[in-house]
């Protein structure tokens, strides 16, 4: 008889690897995983707890499970906050926190036994993603060892915890040999990967890597795959990483948490790196990697945050000309340092600022754009619509989800996963269309 289980994902991708962890364990143990709760014998939700936004959703999706079943787990970040979920909702099966895959599984076998066929239901090889099959997310470490103020991550997921890097590169392999053909690296602080494990060497294909960033690009280079690299903090060390991306064995592609330019907010955010000249440095590695695309994320109306401040934030964001631009206005999170650093920002002087920030990215990135137009370059297909004859596809600078799209015109005989070349016919604030080159 089938054991039917109800799964909800939520937060970020590092949270979308652990579902995806979680959906292969249970498919290898017969579960069958169904879209609907009414269908389900028990429903697991993956929270998220990192600002309050992300909570009251983690709340509303677990009071949404409980009303249309009855029977639910709760894992992930808002997990490690117990007290707070079952003040809502105190009928829950179970609560564990992140990544407690384990846990997790001995919840589910003790309210819904596995079934007597553990082959009933058959893993493929690279388990089961909630991706498309062209993209995967590859997660090389758990936790974080900075103590920024307005995060309480590591007291969610804990310390950094980085996995070998032979079990890192083993997994991509599979994964590429499966038909990925974009691995995007992700973890709290992607270059201080291995700093926990003093960077112990492994051996693959022969060759000996140490786990460390630069010789997991060098492995992962090797693969075929796009990679990119994501929440990649500026440490001196990554500037080793873009000669690999100048050779194109790498996307020339970083996500670099930025968050501030000014010293003083940087220094109350208790950033690491707060004290590098990045502007210097990305300078340097547009020599190195002409081509780079450079994202990040930042936020205005932190604790404290003076006109000035924001200021130099604006002109900072002028002279680097980013490419790819995230903001966030600040939210206090319970527990967190920066609640009591300076007084609180007033929210409408916060929402100026937003728009102010917003608008200046949004020129800068139109500006960007602008300058590639004529230009050829290869994309990555996500979609296809045969009837309007187009395809939405990504160059090498635009991440899943998060950047912009490529739309290219006469691309409706493509597939997903295709890389092909097109040239650039037109931009806008954030994506540009294109058509097939040659």
């Amino acid at each position: 008889m089938n054991r039917r289980i109800g799964f909800v994902s939520l937060g970020c991708p590092k949270a979308l690897v652990d579902s995806e962890r979680i959906l292969t364990r249970l498919r290898a143990e017969g579960y069958e995983t169904v879209p609907t709760y009414e269908d389900a014998d028990l429903v697991v939700v993956n929270t998220c707890g990192f600002i309050d936004e992300a909570v009251d959703e983690s709340l509303e999706a677990i009071g949404e499970a409980m009303a249309a079943n009855g029977k639910v787990l709760v894992t992930g970040c808002l997990g490690a906050q117990p007290d707070k979920i079952r003040a809502r909702h105190p009928g829950v099966l179970g609560i564990t926190g992140p990544h407690a895959y384990e846990q997790v599984m001995t919840a589910v076998h003790e309210h819904l036994a596995p079934p007597h066929d553990p082959f009933m239901d058959l893993v493929p090889p690279q388990g089961v993603r909630l991706t498309p099959r062209h993209y995967a997310y590859l997660k090389i470490s758990e936790g974080c060892n900075n103590k920024c103020s307005f995060c309480i991550i590591p007291d969610l997921r804990g310390r950094l915890a980085s996995r070998p890097i032979g079990e890192v590169l083993r997994e991509a392999e599979g994964l590429v040999r499966a038909g990925v053909r974009e691995l995007l690296v992700i973890s709290q602080d992607t270059s201080a990967y291995g700093s926990d494990i003093k960077y112990l060497p492994d051996t693959w294909r022969g060759e000996r890597y140490e786990t460390r960033f630069l010789d997991l690009a060098r492995g992962l280079g090797e693969l075929g795959a796009w990679v990119r690299m994501h929440y990649v903090y500026p440490y001196p060390h990554v500037d080793k990483v873009l000669p690999l991306m100048a050779e194109g064995r790498v996307l020339p592609y970083l996500d670099i948490p930025f968050q501030h330019a000014s010293p003083t907010v940087l220094k109350r955010m208790r950033r690491p790196a707060a004290a590098v000249d990045t502007l210097e440095r990305i300078r340097r590695w547009r020599e190195i990697c002409p081509e780079l695309t450079l994202r990040s994320t930042f936020i205005v109306g932190f604790p404290g945050e003076t006109e000035a401040e924001f200021e130099c934030l604006l002109d900072w964001l002028e002279e680097a000309q980013l490419d790819r631009v995230g903001c966030f206005r600040y939210s206090p999170v319970d527990g967190a340092a920066a609640n009591d650093v300076a007084a609180p920002v007033p929210a409408a002087v916060t929402e100026v600022r937003w728009q102010r920030f917003m608008e200046t990215a949004a020129r800068i990135s139109a500006d960007r754009l602008a300058a590639r137009v004529g230009g050829t370059e290869p994309v990555i297909v996500d979609e296809t619509d045969a009837e309007q004859d187009i395809a939405l596809a990504r160059s090498r600078g635009d991440a899943p989800e998060i950047d912009g799209q490529v739309i290219v015109q006469g691309g409706g005989a493509l597939r997903p996963g295709d890389i092909v070349a097109v040239e650039i016919t037109a931009a806008d604030d954030y994506d540009l269309e294109a058509r097939l080159a040659g």
